[in-house]
């Protein structure tokens, strides 16, 4: 059975969800930010990263959101999280998700993390100011260019929506409303309807 090594509310939620969309039998294994478990030596056994999402299965450890996403995709065919029958719709939807976890996410990071690159106080502080900048143009693109309708990548639900789904939630910490952004919002709106999503919430906030 595989383990979800995971955070509350962070980027693994979206593997969270997916797992519960695709009908998964799993465990979760909280990682406790509030304690620096992520850089402490056990979990670094599991993850050198030292970071979530970190999913082990009975063939080593995955990590990085959009491969963990294509691995639970392939694995429950039956879930149809991917169009795993088309190479060019199932590299549109790898690019997606890479755009997510290379672009939107590291944009994100620089108003929390900044010390990951620099480490002179004033050019963190400017990372900070910067960072609601770039995260409200990256959810410009999607909304205006990148988000099919009336799921990411068009009629079928898919990995890519509990991976945006996620990223979407943390807009507040930029002082950003999903409601800028209308077919975003409305997508957030309807992820929040679905019973793998509530779930996957429930189970985080118990933790």
């Amino acid at each position: 059975m595989p383990t979800l090594y995971y955070a509350p509310g962070s980027c693994a939620r979206a593997s969270h969800i997916a797992l519960r969309e695709a009908g998964a039998e799993f465990d979760l294994q909280l990682v406790d930010f509030a304690k620096a478990e992520q850089r402490g030596d056990a979990y670094r056994q599991v993850n050198p990263k030292g970071r979530v999402p970190a999913l082990a299965t009975d063939r080593g450890i995955l990590t990085e959101t959009p491969a963990i996403l294509a691995y639970i995709a392939q694995s429950y065919p039956d879930a149809h999280l991917a169009p795993m029958n088309d190479p060019f719709e199932f590299a549109r939807l790898q690019a997606f998700t890479a755009y997510l976890c290379g672009t939107v996410h590291v944009g994100h990071a620089h108003i929390r993390r900044g010390e990951r690159w620099a480490d002179d106080p004033a050019a963190i502080a400017e990372m900070k100011r910067k960072a609601p900048e770039v995260v409200a143009s990256c959810f410009r693109l999607i909304e205006d260019e990148l988000f099919a309708g009336p799921w990411v990548m068009g009629d079928n639900y898919s990995i890519a929506d509990p991976y945006l789904f996620t990223i979407t939630q943390w807009l507040p910490i930029h002082k950003l409303d999903s409601a800028q952004y209308p077919k975003i919002h409305d997508h957030e709106r309807r992820m929040l309807t679905r019973s793998a999503v509530a779930s996957a919430i429930r189970a985080e906030e118990a933790s």
